[in-house]
């Protein structure tokens, strides 16, 4: 792989999919090189369904591979990591839910999640840089669960403060910070492979 060549970025959304005033939505439409996991709906809780589709954009991507995945799509991501041979050049990792914690009402229970295959959350080494992105006040994970994630994850621990889930109902539409967090994953990475 060219560490020069410019990498392509997968978006993988939450369990929310695509939402137009959401940061990962914003930014997809700001870089010259992007690929999205297709909506699934939000009805549709099949890990393994939703893990294939991010196995078929990212062979689908020629060249390097950064992913940016939010909220239930780090999960998702992380389960996928576990059967890719697919190189990955780094991926930002923001604001991952605790699954293995009760969530508020209106998200999935524990034991729908355990039975579409979510539990347990993976927990080893990424065999890709990573960065995870932790809010102080996330309501769908506490920063001291996300950390250690992180940790497990072998990521690098990014503190986002008070920034709840990092999505249009925390006030965030665009993330500026997301782009300088991509091109230093990439740089990780590069540097790396």
């Amino acid at each position: 792989m060219n560490a020069a060549e410019a990498p392509t970025v997968l978006i993988v959304p939450g369990l929310r999919d695509h939402v137009p005033a959401h940061w990962q939505t914003l930014l997809a439409a700001r870089l010259p090189r992007v690929r999205a996991v297709p909506p699934m709906g939000r009805e549709d809780l099949d890990c393994a369904a939703r893990v294939e589709a991010i196995e078929r954009e990212a062979q689908a991507v020629e060249g390097p591979l950064v992913i940016v995945a939010h909220s239930g799509g780090v999960v998702m991501l992380a389960h996928w990591a576990r059967r890719t041979r697919r190189p990955v050049r780094g991926a930002l990792l923001a604001t991952p839910p605790d699954f293995e914690c009760p969530m508020p009402a209106g998200y999935p229970t524990m034991a729908q999640l355990d039975a579409n295959g979510w539990l347990p959350v993976p927990r080893e080494r990424l065999p890709f840089a990573s960065i995870v992105a932790a809010s102080r006040n996330d309501p769908l994970g506490s920063y001291v669960r996300v950390a250690e994630l992180a940790s497990g994850w072998g990521s690098r621990l990014v503190d986002l403060g008070d920034a709840g889930h990092l999505n249009p109902a925390s006030g965030f539409g665009p993330w500026p910070r997301a782009e300088r967090l991509i091109a230093e994953v990439a740089a990780l990475g590069a540097a790396a492979g």
